[in-house]
């Protein structure tokens, strides 16, 4: 038999009484599937998860989805391309296999990079003030020398007549203030690592995010106004569930990817992205 080349009518279930009251996931997924005129195809083309792996999920086989992470993925992706509210298939998902797995927080891996000692350049601050401080305390010795600018002499004698002293007045080097820093320089990642930051300005937006090892950075829906910042040593895995609602800063600089909203993208970023040109 073929795989993908059937219609929406071809594979429709028989119906089971059964599993009428309660559904499971794979049946909910491909009733909906049916329903909205999708073959496994469209669907797999759409979500760019592979056909087979559609049609185990349907099955209720989430073994080839390679583990709970990603599995928990796949069902987010595919309810939406179908019209469904993921959440209560998530739910399901985790009453039947343990629970949902505690994602790893992103913040505590890259508090080394923030905090690490920036070398500092000389103070000129400090040398102004202490040329401003010269500079005051020698007008203040003229002064009490005398306005006339001569020393006091005494009785009987015939004071010695004297241009009263002009200090010569001292070239002040300007201070160099740092200017304050910019927002592509708060941005900047260490060149030696791929650093992305991801922002939800436009909506809500499930984020799914892993190391070049394949360990998970964050799984989680990020709320308008929230940001999550992850770091490697080579490439970082995302997951976008809606790449609309987001705005993506890789090594500094922001991706102008026109990503349309509801689309989910797969994206790796390596240490030398975004590429020029």
């Amino acid at each position: 038999m073929s795989i993908g080349s059937n219609s929406p009518e071809d594979e429709r279930p028989f119906d089971d009484v059964s599993e009428a009251a309660h559904p499971s996931i794979g049946r909910t997924l491909q009733q909906a599937r049916i329903a909205a005129g999708l073959t496994v195809d469209d669907v797999s083309t759409a979500t760019r998860v592979r056909i087979a792996i559609v049609h185990a999920i349907e099955a209720d086989d989430f073994a080839p989805c390679g583990g709970d992470v990603y599995a928990r993925g796949h069902i987010r992706t595919l309810a939406r391309a179908v019209h469904l509210d993921p959440a209560q298939l998530m739910e399901q998902y985790d009453a039947a296999h343990g629970g949902r797995p505690a994602p790893t927080p992103a913040a505590p891996m890259f508090e080394a990079e923030r905090i690490r000692p920036e070398r500092r350049g000389p103070n000129w601050t400090a040398a102004m003030v202490a040329a401003i401080v010269a500079v005051v305390g020698f007008v203040g010795f003229t002064a009490f020398k005398g306005d006339d600018g001569t020393a006091d002499v005494a009785d009987g004698t015939t004071p010695s007549t004297s241009a009263p002293a002009t200090p010569t007045p001292k070239t002040e080097k300007p201070v160099d203030e740092k200017p304050e820093p910019s927002d592509s320089a708060i941005a900047a990642a260490p060149q030696d690592k791929v650093t992305v930051q991801v922002t939800a300005t436009d909506g809500k937006s499930w984020i799914f995010a892993k190391d070049h090892n394949g360990r998970m950075l964050f799984d989680g829906l990020l709320k308008q106004g929230e940001s999550q910042t992850f770091q490697d040593s080579e490439k970082v895995n995302l997951v976008l569930g809606d790449a609309g609602a987001v705005e993506l800063h890789v090594n500094g600089k922001k991706i102008d990817d026109d990503f349309k909203p509801g689309a989910v993208e797969r994206l790796t970023y390596t240490k030398g992205d975004p590429q020029a040109g």
